[in-house]
């Protein structure tokens, strides 16, 4: 079982969405917290709506151009080593294959998959040294089923689901624990911030996301999952196409080349 009160949490992708609810949660749950965003105003929004301020700390980075071992050590120089790493920090995509271009993949790539790598190898070392530790990623449904415009963030949130099941299956002796998390339609501004075929924001909020799943809902059930240890979760009814494409893959495409995604 991981209890993160009194554990140091790293929470990526801190400023909004999942990551917000999930700080001000874990604040609640007694940890003590590093925020991460590029975005340090709205960071310390988030700092103030969390609880006992003096064990939350603010540590902006911009995940696309950043050296991993470097901004690990300054996560663990306000509480010190890392307990719980958060992988949280990511966008989506709202764009067709024919119209998109490589730099937008390589974009999304760089943010979604080598990002949570970078800072897991970054953390793992000390969590195996002190015996034990625990990395959750937020994945996606999509992670095990791909949609349309949305092939590069399917695309990444795929090779997140192969790292860290390997990751997983390599580190259990070493009592380093692996989440992953896999929402369906969560309610936050992951649509508005999504890039299109030219890497500019789609700038609409989806109907699927405007009637998607509180984020504080989204963020308690993520820390019962932590606290349970348990390997994977899938939240939220659009979770049921995962179970469906392995039983009913060709109903899943059928139906899958007609939605409407936007």
């Amino acid at each position: 079982m991981t209890d993160i009160s009194g554990k140091v949490v790293w929470i990526t992708g801190a400023s909004s969405g999942i990551g917000e609810a999930m700080a001000i949660d874990a604040s609640r749950r007694g940890a003590r917290l590093v925020l991460s965003a590029r975005r340090a105003p709205e960071l310390e929004r988030v700092r103030a709506a969390c609880t006992n301020l003096s064990q939350v700390a603010v540590l902006p980075v911009d995940l696309t151009d950043f050296n991993a071992d470097d901004v690990a050590a300054r996560a663990a120089a306000f509480f010190g080593p890392v307990d719980v790493l958060v992988n949280n920090a990511g966008i989506s995509q709202r764009s067709s294959v024919l119209q998109t271009s490589m730099d937008v993949y390589r974009r999304i790539f760089e943010l979604d998959f080598f990002a949570p790598v970078a800072l897991t190898k970054a953390v793992l070392p000390a969590m195996v040294e002190r015996g034990g530790g625990h990395v959750v990623t937020i994945s996606s449904v999509v992670g095990y089923v791909g949609t349309p415009q949305r092939s590069g963030y399917a695309a990444a949130k795929h090779a997140v689901q192969g790292f860290f099941d390997a990751a997983r299956a390599e580190l259990w002796r070493e009592n380093v624990r692996f989440t992953t998390v896999c929402p369906g339609y969560i309610r936050t501004n992951v649509s508005m911030n999504a890039i299109t075929a030219d890497g500019q924001a789609h700038g609409q909020m989806d109907r699927g996301q405007l009637r998607g799943m509180d984020a504080g809902v989204c963020a308690r059930k993520i820390w019962n999952a932590v606290a349970a240890d348990r390997d994977e979760i899938a939240i939220g009814k659009e979770a049921l196409i995962i179970w469906a494409k392995r039983f009913m893959p060709g109903a899943v495409a059928y139906g899958l080349k007609r939605a409407k995604v936007t």
